[in-house]
């Protein structure tokens, strides 16, 4: 979910053609979110194979992985780590609201109301080990990299994308900003319409803002993260308005907020120093055609021709790479 950044951003303009020949760190676990949330049947059930296992997310990252290196893309996913002991409130939430979720989906579908089922459907989805390690498995006979962060994937990505081995991190979260990535991709989704790409610069957003990053971050901690709920009827503008008067540890006095479950400098360390893994290597690998048939078409009854027509297109990935001088 991340922090509610949307009213105080303004996306810059770019086109997929800008992308062409850069490395692009992917949120994975946001990304198999969405597959898993948007790739269903009609009455909301997920695809599945003979066997009854969740296809959705190989469905998704099978095609929109082929489409984004048919444009000159080259991807990297990124995949969370170890949940903080912060998180651990907000995990729990989203499990109730999955089990809610999925409890009413079941009502609506046993009531025939397909239209309500697929609403509850869409808001159960969950990321089991199997999705993540058998998305993992796919990618691998793909040839397309992946990288498994310490701690949360886009303070992973950030630090890629710092360390230039990403040229952006491409994800849903607004938390990229604050873990400190200098370019960030939204909607990287290849099914809209480029109208829908989005593309935010962290110079420009502190620019535009007046801010620092550490201002930044105050201010998130003030509206609420995925890491501290906030203080309640403090919205992004609002909160901005206030960290440009005072401190956060000022506000809080003011508000007569003693309470404090967690230092707020415990909280600021989350995102201006996250742990990350800095022993990963990024190698872009030739497709295994014969191990990416066995495993979508003969162990999920994916079309044969179909997963052949992708790792054609996976051939430009081994095709003739720009240096890292030329991507900026």
């Amino acid at each position: 979910m991340g922090v509610k950044f949307k009213d105080i951003v303004s996306p810059q303009d770019i086109n997929l053609k800008d992308l062409e020949g850069r490395t692009v760190a992917i949120d994975a676990y946001n990304t198999l979110y969405q597959f898993l949330s948007g790739i269903r049947q009609r009455d909301g059930s997920p695809l599945m194979d003979a066997n009854g296992n969740v296809t959705s997310h190989l469905s998704g990252l099978l095609y929109r992985t082929a489409s984004i290196v048919d444009k000159g893309i080259k991807p990297v996913y990124v995949f969370d780590g170890d949940v903080s002991q912060y998180k651990t409130k907000t995990v729990e939430k989203r499990r109730a609201l999955r089990e809610e979720a999925n409890q009413k989906y079941e009502e609506a579908k046993a009531a025939g109301n397909i239209e309500e089922a697929r609403k509850y459907a869409i808001r159960s989805s969950r990321l089991s080990p199997y999705i993540i390690e058998s998305s993992k498995a796919l990618l691998e006979y793909m040839g397309v990299p992946f990288v498994q962060a310490k701690g949360e994937g886009e303070a992973q990505g950030a630090y890629m994308v710092n360390q230039g081995d990403a040229w952006a991190v491409a994800s849903q979260d607004y938390d990229c900003l604050l873990f400190g990535a200098p370019r960030i991709l939204r909607n990287l989704t290849l099914s809209g319409g480029l109208s829908n790409l989005e593309y935010l610069e962290l110079d420009k957003v502190l620019e535009d803002l007046d801010l620092t990053r550490e201002q930044l971050v105050d201010v998130a901690l003030m509206v609420g993260t995925d890491f501290n709920d906030g203080i309640h009827g403090i919205g992004a503008k609002t909160g901005i308005k206030l960290i440009k008067k005072a401190s956060l540890e000022d506000v809080l006095v003011e508000k007569g907020i003693t309470d404090v479950p967690v230092d707020p400098d415990e909280l600021r360390n989350i995102f201006l120093k996250h742990d990350v893994n800095t022993d990963y290597k990024i190698k872009f690998k030739s497709v295994n055609n014969e191990k990416l048939v066995e495993f979508m078409c003969e162990e999920h009854g994916f079309s044969q021709s179909r997963v052949l027509n992708v790792a054609d297109k996976l051939k430009k990935l081994n095709s003739t790479q720009k240096s890292l001088e030329d991507w900026f």
